[in-house]
């Protein structure tokens, strides 16, 4: 089904977009950097670290996609995290939230497991005809549906589940914390929710956008010509792309940094620093996609990684 390549490439951001989207080599291997504390562990790739086609970051959790459909979790609580309902087969993309995480099955239907106290787990019926899906930072969930609506469920104090009308020609979602952003067919960004930076006003002209991401209070939105456009709280330069802000292919916001995958296979990353979470571990090339998490950076390689734990970044236990 068509969500094969839609998911990976428009919402959750771990390939590249445009030409060279699609499933990748069996032999790619996760790579991860920043927070890895002796509790959650989350930059440590359990072995095999091959056959991934997907990954997702979360708050203190990973998750990797593999080739046959199984996903694999590490980092966080594993008993609230690591216990993904059976059968662990048939997944197409992964979503990772603060506490909690979603897979969306080749049938169109929606797995949620983890924390569930604002109900984000609790995926609204009838469960069928998703092609994407988008856990945020905060408490909610979004999903999008094969006739270009969004469906959202959990917390919405802010506003952050009401999606604005009208809910149509929908392609691509992303959940941050307080809010919501969507991308239209036509290229224009729809941002909804709490708006204390900003976030939901979208910079003008809003038009020509291929890719987008929610991060905590900030966005980032791509352009077809492969610069970025980003918005909101920049209090720890999480919106000052470095130059030369080109040759993007894909983007992932995190808690307060982001991530931008250039067209020649590196990465770019911003923002807040003391976990080491932007420094891209070398060679900082052969990437196909990135995923940001709270505190820590995945990138999928497709020429091989490190089944080590990171031994880059900086190493606090518990404490943020």
């Amino acid at each position: 089904m068509s969500s094969r390549v839609l998911i990976p490439t428009m919402v959750l951001l771990v390939l590249c977009v445009g030409g060279g989207a699609g499933w990748v080599s069996a032999e790619n291997s996760v790579v991860a950097w920043g927070e890895n504390d002796d509790y959650f562990r989350q930059c440590e790739v359990p072995a095999p670290n091959e056959d991934f086609i997907a990954i997702a970051a979360g708050g203190s959790h990973s998750l990797g996609l593999k080739s046959d459909g199984s996903i694999v979790t590490w980092g966080g609580d594993l008993s609230l995290l690591g216990n993904i309902p059976s059968p662990n087969s048939g997944f197409v993309a992964v979503s990772a939230g603060w506490t909690w995480s979603l897979g969306l099955k080749a049938d169109g239907s929606i797995v949620a497991w983890g924390g569930n106290w604002n109900g984000q787990c609790d995926v609204t019926e009838p469960n069928t005809g998703f092609i994407a899906l988008s856990a945020g930072a905060g408490g909610h969930s979004l999903g999008l549906t094969a006739d270009g609506s969004v469906v959202a469920w959990g917390l919405n104090s802010c506003g952050q589940c009401n999606v604005p009308e009208p809910n149509i020609g929908f392609i691509a979602i992303s959940a941050g914390e307080l809010h919501s952003l969507g991308l239209k067919s036509d290229g224009s960004v729809v941002s909804w929710g709490w708006n204390g930076f900003g976030q939901c006003n979208v910079p003008e002209p809003n038009t020509g956008f291929v890719a987008i991401s929610a991060g905590e209070y900030h966005n980032i939105a791509l352009k077809s010509d492969g610069s970025l456009v980003l918005w909101g709280d920049n209090r720890r330069g999480q919106c000052d792309v470095p130059p030369p802000n080109t040759g993007f292919v894909a983007v992932s916001a995190g808690y307060v940094h982001s991530l931008g995958l250039k067209a020649d296979g590196s990465i770019a990353a911003w923002g807040y620093n003391d976990y080491g979470e932007c420094n891209a571990p070398a060679p900082n090339v052969g990437f196909v996609g990135v995923s940001a998490g709270a505190y820590h950076s995945l990138g999928l390689s497709s020429s091989g990684g490190s089944t080590e734990p990171c031994t880059w970044g900086a190493i606090k236990a518990l404490f943020k």
